[in-house]
């Protein structure tokens, strides 16, 4: 579907080398608009600027930190320097830390002793690698925001898309800073929305439900790739039984951002998952 009012805008998409974010990239291009790819590691984004561009689309990398203000500022001189001023940010970037989980759903009497090794619970968290975490995805939202923004006060067609999860809405065992990072996230795009409602910038996310990508391979599939137990029981509270495919992400996207269609939506966290969040489990 052509979505024409997005022809032509500048986006930038932090995190665009991922699986995820890559796929809205192709579909920004698609599009007809000009995208800004912006990673920390370079070769990747290039690639993925290639690929685009030899398709016939409009696409820049740029080696990007967004945990650092002064990097921040250095892609959005690149990226003001190729295309002009930025009309929309997607702000992918984010992840996870090992040292931010716990290997048991559900603490049981004896594990803070230690006595298995290959145990990890709450007391073991490193305070340093939860930080770590909330800088890669509330932190890296916020920064980007604050360099990027100024380019949209005023303009009606702006638009933020932040990017939440369904652990925002209930923690997902184990994984207890990246849930709260993710609820942070989704609190930001409310505030942020209220904040800039009278300058025409639209703030959204997308709450992404269980779709495979390289950093939650081992979490979802064995060596032989077949589908680990955590896999099983995500599976067993996703009514519609499978995981997500990235396309599946893009018909929310581009309404998103698309302000034909959805002006009057902003401070919305829109899931797409399945219905893992509407599920109870019982």
């Amino acid at each position: 579907m052509r979505h024409e009012k997005l022809k032509g805008k500048v986006i930038v998409i932090t995190g665009a080398a991922g699986v995820l974010c890559s796929c809205m990239a192709r579909a920004a291009a698609k599009q007809k608009m000009r995208v800004a790819l912006l990673g920390r590691t370079f070769s990747k984004v290039q690639a993925l600027a290639d690929e685009i561009n030899a398709d016939g689309g409009d696409a820049i990398a740029v080696e990007c930190d967004v945990t650092n203000t002064d990097s921040v500022h250095k892609a959005k001189k690149a990226v003001n320097g190729a295309f002009g001023k930025v009309d929309m940010l997607i702000n992918g970037a984010g992840g996870n830390h090992p040292n931010g989980n716990t290997t048991k759903d559900i603490y049981n009497a004896g594990d803070i002793t230690h006595a298995n090794g290959d145990c990890a619970c709450f007391f073991d968290l490193v305070p340093d690698d939860l930080e770590y975490v909330f800088r890669l995805n509330f932190t890296g939202s916020l920064i980007p925001s604050q360099v990027f923004l100024p380019d949209m006060l005023g303009n009606a067609a702006a638009s933020v898309i932040n990017i939440s999860s369904m652990s925002a809405y209930h923690p997902i065992t184990r994984v207890s800073a990246y849930s709260a990072a993710k609820a942070a996230i989704t609190n930001f795009t409310e505030w942020l929305a209220v904040h800039f409602a009278k300058e025409g910038v639209r703030v959204n996310a997308i709450a992404p439900g269980w779709f495979e990508t390289i950093q939650n391979k081992t979490l979802l599939r064995n060596p032989d790739g077949t589908l680990t137990n955590r896999s099983h029981k995500v599976l067993s509270h996703t009514p519609m039984g499978r995981f997500g495919e990235p396309e599946e992400l893009i018909g929310t996207l581009l309404w998103l951002l698309d302000s034909s269609e959805s002006g009057f939506v902003t401070g919305a966290v829109i899931p797409v998952d399945g219905g893992f969040i509407a599920a109870s489990g019982v």
